[in-house]
């Protein structure tokens, strides 16, 4: 049994350290959607939470209200009203407003106040803070509609807020901001949660929300998730969509993640409330489980450095093991680090390829082709190989070669053809493995 764990326990650590570490001082802002809390996922949130700020991140929590003041105005027998997509704030809703938002944050300070028992962070202590950083200005009138005490963030203390993180703390939230007359706004999570995110210029931005992110964009409403947006994609899928008025329309949170990214918020992300653990399959794996808005492609195909060398041994050591390729040691890859393209995603390498050319026979070797099985059958290979072949032509070569012992059928696909050893250039014959009998493929490069 133990046996079955450390096949299981290992690869996993391995795989999540890498962003344990990339993530370690960083800023996150959260936004979770009252609905969640309603649901009964503050525990949990609370605990993942715990454990993401205990491993270095800074962490910003703003909570939503929207059910818990509808709530409050069905007690008191007043009619909730909307317009545009936001609440019209009157004199009762601002009431209702106030005493669900001093409800809700008793509830979560309690919650991190408990020392999380019976749970991974039993015994952390996580210190809330809160404070009056956040000041408003009112909507006023869109279209004809007085929007009476709703309001709009208009400045974030952006200096309270980061002096509040470097003790340590927690900062929390409401959704709710003070004109400097000390006049009270019903403000909306997602505008405080991307303000402030903005000002912070934060690493991320995270709703925790009731929609379980950006679908492909399909005519099957049951289709995958879209894990990753670019933001001109995320922009020409918000044009062509109608103006969100309900929470669980495609625009809604997706019109902030917009805006986030585009004031210099790195990624913003979508993620479901409903499925335990959100937050931590976000950030610490690869994937992800919500969909992610970011200014560019996270993934970058580049030429390693020396100080990709550690990368580019994790990559290729699985396929040494089981004979795929050939064992280098890492002093070899060192040396050769520039010889070496990569392909890493969000800071991690996924994928190698490396070129040792042979100018005076006019070609060169491509050796170590490698993706990490995580992310396999997305056309990394592919990329690695066109880059190799622009690298080759760039160098004056006329063709390629590979040897192969079991993946000829590949490189076949993609223009190879079989030779035998004797086409190699004179020194690549002289350490040609006759034991190994590895098959010989050449490509040539128009």
């Amino acid at each position: 049994m133990s046996t079955v764990f450390n096949f299981t326990f290992v690869p996993w650590f391995r795989s999540v350290a890498p962003y344990i570490h990339k993530l370690r001082g960083s800023t996150v802002v959260v936004g979770v959607a009252g609905e969640a809390i309603e649901a009964g996922k503050l525990p949990l949130i609370a605990q993942d939470l715990a454990l993401i700020q205990s491993m270095g991140v800074h962490v910003v929590l703003v909570h939503g209200f929207r059910p818990q003041v509808n709530e409050q105005l069905r007690l008191k027998g007043h009619e909730a009203q909307y317009s545009h997509g936001m609440r019209i704030t009157d004199s009762v809703a601002l009431d209702c407003a106030q005493e669900a938002a001093g409800q809700l944050r008793y509830e979560i300070e309690a919650a991190f106040s408990q020392g999380l028992p019976n749970t991974p962070m039993a015994g952390a202590t996580v210190r809330v803070m809160s404070g009056n950083f956040i000041t408003a200005r009112p909507v006023g009138l869109l279209d004809g509609v007085d929007f009476l005490h709703s309001g709009l963030v208009r400045k974030v203390d952006t200096e309270g807020i980061q002096r509040t993180l470097d003790m340590g703390a927690l900062v929390l939230l409401s959704p709710f901001g003070f004109s400097p007359t000390g006049e009270a706004f019903n403000l909306t999570m997602e505008d405080v949660a991307t303000s402030v995110a903005v000002a912070l210029q934060a690493d991320k931005l995270m709703f925790l929300t009731e929609v379980p992110g950006i679908r492909v964009e399909t005519s099957d409403p049951a289709s995958d998730i879209d894990t990753e947006l670019p933001l001109a994609d995320a922009k020409r899928l918000l044009a062509a969509l109608p103006s969100a008025t309900q929470p669980c329309d495609v625009a809604f949170y997706l019109q902030h993640c917009i805006r986030a990214c585009e004031a210099g918020v790195e990624r913003s992300h979508i993620l479901p409330f409903a499925v335990d653990g959100a937050l931590l399959l976000e950030i610490y794996t690869h994937d992800g489980i919500g969909t992610m808005v970011v200014d560019e492609k996270l993934e970058s195909l580049r030429e390693a450095t020396i100080d990709d060398v550690s990368g580019i041994v994790a990559v290729i050591e699985p396929f040494e093991a089981d004979g795929t390729l050939v064992k280098r040691s890492r002093t070899e890859i060192e040396r050769d680090a520039s010889c070496y393209t990569i392909i890493e995603h969000d800071g991690v390498i996924f994928g190698c390829a490396a070129l040792y050319p042979y100018p005076e026979a006019k070609t060169g070797e491509m050796a170590a082709l490698t993706v990490s099985p995580q992310v396999q059958s997305q056309g990394d290979g592919d990329r690695l190989l066109k880059r190799i072949e622009q690298r080759a032509r760039a160098q004056g070569l006329k063709s390629i070669f590979v040897l192969t012992t079991r993946t000829m059928h590949w490189f076949i696909k993609r223009g190879f053809v079989a030779t035998n050893a004797d086409w190699l250039p004179e020194a690549r014959q002289r350490q040609y493995n006759w034991n190994r009998k590895s098959q010989v493929l050449v490509k040539k490069l128009s």
